[in-house]
């Protein structure tokens, strides 16, 4: 896999051992996009992998990273992966190794980006989106995207997260959340 754009634009990143769906180029390159200039935005990548989202965030500015992952398997390859922000970036990003389910519960910061990618047969992404907001996990000016296939469907609303934005590539569906302004 191949960082899409910043300053570590056309590097690559080694793909994990286990099983591992990895972001197609052309969505991540479109979904960073969209988000425009990252300078000084917190971001948090939620079913991690191989950390490649976590890299375009540092790679187009972002300066708190933060990720999380349950296969421990994926650690090495991840952990070394990551490495590169903070050899050429001066940026490290905190890795989480464990549920996401448990790292929402558990989780006190707030986020400009939240970013989950669950692997295709995972049924629980309405209550992933729901933690967000229960938990508050946004600043009020934030994002959560997620990442799933066609043949799911995620309501527009979703407590006080409202859909602001949807795109299709292929088969898989990034919705775009935000908070509602009270």
């Amino acid at each position: 896999m191949r960082i899409t754009g910043g300053k570590l634009k056309g590097r690559n990143t080694k793909c994990p051992d286990g099983i591992i769906r990895p972001a197609m180029d052309r969505m991540r390159e479109s979904v960073f996009a969209i988000i425009g200039d990252l300078t000084g935005k917190s971001w948090l990548d939620l079913f991690s992998g191989s950390g490649t989202i976590a890299i375009e965030a540092v790679s187009r500015g972002s300066t708190n990273v933060e990720l999380c992952e349950k296969d421990k398997i994926k650690s090495k390859t991840l952990l070394e992966n990551v490495s590169m922000t903070e050899k050429e970036c001066g940026v490290k990003i905190r890795c989480h190794f464990m549920a996401v389910e448990l790292y929402l519960k558990r989780c006190k910061n707030k986020y400009d980006y939240i970013f989950f990618d669950p692997p295709f047969p995972y049924k629980f992404r309405q209550q992933l989106l729901e933690a967000v907001d229960k938990n508050e996990l946004l600043t009020d000016d934030g994002t959560v995207m997620i990442h799933y296939p066609e043949e799911d469907a995620l309501p527009e609303q979703i407590g006080n997260l409202y859909l602001s934005d949807k795109r299709i590539y292929g088969r898989s569906i990034v919705n775009f959340y935000k908070r509602k302004k009270e």
